[in-house]
């Protein structure tokens, strides 16, 4: 049987094309405490760290049980909870208020920021180069996908996209079907013509290939925050933990070790 042409190639974001340090994870939660307070402060409102810290935890144990069903807030949402949890009235967040304290909530990507995979930059130009179209399909965290698009342009790779579909913007996660077939459309190509690369084997291995995509398993030791990876809390951690114990043993059409290797894949493929 003659496999389809590989018009397409999506892209997971964290930990296949940014990369994290030790400790990464933590030092940005940290100071992700520290700017709200201090955001909270310019606003008239006395709140401790440790209060915001508190606060934060609760707000990500929402996220964690709404992501456990592939489901996905919005980063007005995800303030709203905070401010609840922080015991600071919700109908406050309108105005200079939201203004205030999403910029204090984004900002920490910066303060605190994660590394561009060194491949990436010339693996993406070559893709574009051979005619190939190129999406990244990303499940947010605590930063929103508008945020990550700026980061991206920062670094001179958004150009390279021509679409970036953020979960916290869909309202679904991967492994969700519906946000694979959402990147379809917009990349106006069939399932089969697309190969999704990703590092998680339950979100993006099975999850591409449930959606009727070819998958390449990303499979490197680099940029791992091996600090949050250790501790069963961290975000990290928990995000990782979700529907992994009914997941069903899933193969990838490829495994490669380096954005490099991919390229090699692919260039025994047809290009469409």
């Amino acid at each position: 049987m003659v496999r389809a042409a590989v018009k397409a190639v999506t892209f997971d974001l964290w930990e296949t094309l940014l990369f994290e340090r030790d400790g990464d994870s933590l030092r940005r939660m940290n100071a992700r405490c520290s700017s709200l307070a201090r955001a909270l402060k310019g606003l008239q409102v006395e709140v401790s760290k440790e209060r915001v810290k508190l606060a934060l935890d609760r707000t990500i144990s929402v996220l964690v049980e709404t992501w456990d069903e592939n489901r996905d807030v919005s980063h007005r949402r995800q303030l709203e909870l905070l401010l609840e949890y922080a015991a600071i009235p919700v109908q406050q967040l309108r105005g200079e208020w939201f203004n205030v304290l999403s910029r204090a909530y984004m900002s920490t990507l910066h303060e605190v920021p994660p590394y561009l995979n060194p491949e990436a930059p010339r693996v993406l130009k070559r893709l574009k180069s051979q005619g190939r179209r190129v999406g990244l399909i990303c499940n947010t965290g605590l930063t929103p996908g508008a945020e990550l698009r700026r980061f991206l342009e920062k670094h001179a790779v958004a150009g390279f996209f021509d679409v970036m579909v953020f979960s916290d913007e869909t309202g679904v996660r991967k492994p969700d079907r519906r946000i694979f077939e959402e990147a379809l459309r917009c990349l106006e190509v069939g399932a089969c013509e697309v190969v999704h690369v990703g590092d998680n084997l339950r979100v993006d291995v099975w999850g591409a290939k449930n959606a009727g995509l070819r998958a390449a398993h990303f499979h490197s030791q680099e940029g791992r925050d091996r600090v949050a990876e250790a501790d069963p809390r961290s975000l990290v951690s928990l995000s990782r933990s979700l529907g992994s114990s009914g997941l069903r043993e899933v193969a990838a059409d490829w495994v490669v070790g380096s954005l490099t290797e991919l390229v090699e894949v692919l260039d025994g493929e047809r290009v469409g």
